[in-house]
């Protein structure tokens, strides 16, 4: 054979390998133009319109789509590009939903790359600030308001036509030292709720689609947090906060949000209590947030049951704050199961009526709460760390397309 041939027939081979998709990446879908054929060993598998993937099988590769092969720009294995003309907001939407959004933070707004995904409002139709908008961000010291931070990211979500969901009036954690720390008559404290709620809500009025007014209020066997708020008015100062909230702001959509309330069991069931004796006693209250702060594999099976029995009494609700963790580095097969996990999340709102929207507690590693707080966990929302869409991503699309 001649050595021209021999060049002839590897330029000819090599295009063909690296078209193909390794075991776990995407081979076809609407909008794809990467590799549409799977190692040998897997088959290419249609999940929804939008994606197909390559899963373990007897098959050797099998062409999802008729469009031309190419080969694929990025690490296939986890990159997963948006469906043609559309994003998680735009097909959340269409399914009848109000948004797809996600938090956010200030330091990272000077990200230009972040900024980019942030501002594209048919990706994200809703913000919520992080932490801004807290209580130890916006009234440092008692009487004395700041608005600076919150401001910078209602001016953001205003400029990109999103919405903006309020976070939070009270909560026990992140209290400026005056608050967590004070000697407070019934009376005195109940001032102090007002007059923060009532300042914040207001600065924020006819800006805010709904504001988490009382936050993670129950430990985890259902019984109340031990706060100052508890620790001096008991039961009543969700109450409080709510009524102040909607004088405020007519307009806004009052929630209470919390965290392991997404399964049956005796959180959940406080929370049911809580709100139903609110309804009761004539405070206003729209919504319930669950915050889905999920580890891979351990999505709770009662999700949706739970969603329904809050929008039974009339309230709607919302994923405020997910994202799903697990052990880093991130193995393929956690990545796999994660795709899973989201669309199972996410698939639960699309199921309940009168569940709002789904937001995600930032949309990057990058940038996530995750590895800070929870030793050796990480890799939990559905872009990596350089801004890349994971196999999460595709699960999203998944359930909002289903």
């Amino acid at each position: 054979m001649k050595l021209s041939t021999s060049f002839t027939l590897l330029a000819a081979i090599i295009p063909y390998a690296l078209a193909q998709s390794p075991e776990w990446g995407q081979c076809g879908g609407i909008g794809w133009t990467g590799a549409t054929t799977c190692v040998s060993g897997t088959v290419c598998t249609v999940m929804n319109a939008y994606y197909s993937q390559c899963l373990p099988g007897s098959a050797s590769s099998a062409p999802a789509t008729t469009r031309p092969v190419s080969t694929p720009s990025g690490p296939t294995s986890t990159s997963v590009p948006a469906p043609a003309g559309t994003g998680l907001n735009a097909l959340a939407k269409a399914a009848g939903k109000l948004y797809f959004g996600t938090a956010t933070d200030n330091g990272e707004l000077s990200d230009a790359a972040y900024t980019a995904i942030l501002d594209n409002n048919k990706e994200f139709g809703q913000i919520t600030p992080a932490n801004s908008m807290k209580w130890d961000a916006t009234e440092p010291t008692r009487g004395t308001f700041t608005f600076s931070g919150g401001d910078q990211i209602a001016n953001l979500a205003k400029a990109n036509g999103q919405l903006l969901r309020g976070h939070n009036c009270v909560w026990y954690n992140q209290l400026p030292s005056w608050v967590s720390n004070g000697q407070f008559t019934a009376a005195d404290l109940t001032t102090v709720i007002q007059n923060h709620c009532s300042t914040l809500v207001s600065h924020y009025k006819g800006q805010v689609y709904s504001w988490d007014v009382v936050n993670e209020p129950f430990n985890d066997d259902g019984t109340w947090r031990q706060d100052v708020f508890f620790n001096v008015l008991g039961t009543t100062y969700p109450a409080i906060a709510l009524k102040a909230a909607r004088a405020a702001d007519p307009n806004a959509k009052l929630y209470i949000n919390d965290y392991n309330i997404e399964q049956s069991g005796a959180k959940a069931t406080a929370m049911l209590n809580l709100v139903k004796q609110l309804i009761a006693d004539g405070v206003p209250i729209d919504g319930v947030g669950f915050q889905c702060h999920f580890i891979v594999g351990e999505v709770p099976g009662t999700f949706q049951t739970v969603l329904e029995q809050f929008t039974a009494l009339g309230l709607e609700v919302a994923i405020t704050e997910l994202d799903i963790r697990t052990t880093t580095p991130a193995s393929q097969s956690a990545l796999a199961q994660q795709q899973k996990d989201y669309q199972s999340v996410v698939q639960a709102c699309m199921n309940v009526d009168g569940c709002v929207g789904i937001t995600v507690w930032d949309f990057t590693d990058k940038y996530s709460w995750v590895p800070s707080t929870f030793s050796g966990q990480g890799a939990a929302c559905p872009w990596d760390q350089n801004l890349v869409k994971k196999l999460a991503y595709n699960g999203i699309v998944a359930a909002l397309t289903s």
